[in-house]
């Protein structure tokens, strides 16, 4: 049984809901849009799989079409896994990445592909998105990072994220929540273990002084994660370079990958990004600009209380979600050489970060 999404038009019955590349039929297509109140008529269609999708499967589909419609004739669909054993292990972010397209991203002022139809099964195993094909933006790149003029579009676009729901009260759901009590606990819990995991896999590609940093940062998560709850906004939590599309135009950066989001301290995001994604000499010169031109962005979207001062030590405080990010990734997810290289570049970037700003000595 699915659960009818906030985008169902009513225009026609849901059609049955679809797991597989293959389902994505010219007529399941042509019920799926027509019940989210599009006048479509799909004659045929192409699909191509778009990246390795460790956590489930994006399709392109490339669609011919009868009448006059607003839908684009190319269109991204993103599904559960194949793995039924996996599906039940990331069920949870299933859920959360179809709710936030579905009740938050309407809200905000972040670019991110449109949502054109979503339906969920109640056990969460089962989803499916069509969404906005953003091609022909390139994809960044974690290993090689960024310039400056990218990572200031990338900040900006993150403000539309955090300003236009910071503090609010009604954010809080059942999919996206603030980590509180236990739950710092536990994720410091799931952190020592994936370090352990990690320096054992890496100890040799690493400095001693990245390896002890690395080593030192579990007993101290759970008081991080708990410490400045009086500002928080939603997360992307995984904010990098892999996820971002840059193009031209009014709108050059757009995030995907909405499956970790929560609530939480802002400058996290913003910290994770500048901190993995530039190389260290580059974000020595330019973060403080780069936090000054996402602060800015803030402000346009009405955050108020908040001066640059405050902004700038929340993003030297939030340097820690990068290692959390990377090495919890490096530990669970399947071991590739790219992956390697990623990880690798993203902690050492991260370790460099933290030792410029002190941080284990704030918390």
């Amino acid at each position: 049984m699915s659960t009818t999404g906030t985008d169902d038009g009513g225009a026609t019955a849901r059609p049955e809901l679809v797991d597989r590349p293959d389902l994505l039929t010219p007529e399941w297509l042509t019920a799926a849009l027509r019940s989210a109140g599009h006048d479509i008529h799909v004659t045929a269609v192409e699909r191509e799989q778009v990246g390795t999708g460790q956590m489930g499967t994006s399709v392109r589909v490339r669609m011919s079409t009868e009448g006059d419609h607003d839908v684009p004739d190319t269109l991204v669909a993103k599904l559960p896994s194949p793995d039924e054993t996996k599906r039940a292990m990331v069920a949870g972010i299933y859920r959360t990445e179809v709710s936030f397209y579905r009740e938050l991203a309407p809200t905000l002022a972040v670019r991110t592909p449109r949502l054109w139809y979503s339906d969920l099964s109640s056990d969460w195993h089962r989803f499916v998105l069509l969404l906005e094909d953003l091609a022909p933006r390139r994809q960044g790149d974690q290993i090689l990072g960024c310039d400056v003029e990218q990572s200031r579009r990338a900040v900006e676009n993150l403000a539309g994220l955090h300003g236009p729901r910071w503090c609010d009260p009604t954010l809080e759901a059942d999919w996206m929540t603030i980590v509180r009590g236990d739950g710092a606990e536990m994720v410091a819990m799931i952190t020592r273990d994936a370090t352990d995991r990690f320096l054992g896999r890496y100890h040799d590609r690493l400095d001693a002084a990245d390896r002890h940093l690395l080593d030192a940062i579990p007993a101290k998560l759970a008081s991080w994660i708990l410490a400045r709850d009086d500002r928080f906004a939603p997360l992307h939590g995984d904010y990098r370079l892999d996820n971002l599309l840059f193009g031209e135009g009014p709108d050059p950066v757009a995030a995907v990958d909405w499956q970790t989001v929560t609530l939480g301290l802002p400058g996290r995001d913003v910290a994770y990004f500048l901190s993995t994604g530039l190389a260290p000499e580059l974000r020595r010169r330019h973060e403080r600009e780069l936090v000054e031109a996402y602060h800015a962005t803030l402000l346009g979207h009405g955050v108020r209380d908040h001066p640059m001062e405050e902004c700038w030590d929340d993003y030297c405080f939030g340097m820690l979600q990068g290692p959390l990010i990377t090495i919890v990734g490096a530990a669970y997810g399947e071991v590739t050489e790219r992956g390697d290289e990623m990880f690798l570049a993203m902690a050492t970037r991260s370790c460099a970060a933290i030792r410029d700003h002190e941080v284990l000595d704030r918390v």
